[in-house]
């Protein structure tokens, strides 16, 4: 596809959870594996792209389930992005719920951890989006 053709309206798109523990008030974060596309990120949350036939929440429970082992619920959207670098990507960040399976680092991750969500920024080494880190906020 020759991205140059098209003006507006075509995106890459990511789906990120946002994986919340009630109870203990801590996010669920993963450490990626070295990544030749983007080599300054480490810790990141659960997420990947959708092919073109699947379900955009289909797919964020998929991901997550491979990537850390859990089954969640997908409460609601609670931000989107552009990247200033790569306009042609979008992120959708959903708040979820952790209902089942076994936590475990798998694909793409090396090590998961919770952390306070006003602590994310500690862990990131790309930037986090000044809205966003003010959500997480609440969640303390």
């Amino acid at each position: 596809m020759k991205w140059a053709q098209f003006d507006s309206g075509v995106f890459l798109v990511n789906v990120l959870g946002i994986i919340y523990n009630s109870k203990t008030r801590k996010i669920l974060i993963g450490k990626r594996i070295n990544d030749p596309h983007i080599r300054k990120l480490s810790w990141t949350f659960p997420g990947g792209r959708p092919s073109y036939n699947e379900d955009l929440e289909s797919c964020l429970k998929r991901e997550v389930k491979v990537k850390t082992g859990l089954k969640i619920d997908i409460k609601t959207v609670i931000f989107a992005k552009t990247y200033p670098e790569k306009r042609k990507f979008l992120s959708i960040y959903y708040l979820c719920k952790p209902i089942g399976g076994r936590e475990k680092a798998g694909k793409k991750f090396v090590e998961l951890k919770w952390i306070k969500p006003s602590d994310a920024r500690k862990y990131f080494t790309t930037s986090i989006h000044p809205r966003l880190m003010k959500y997480l906020k609440t969640l303390d």
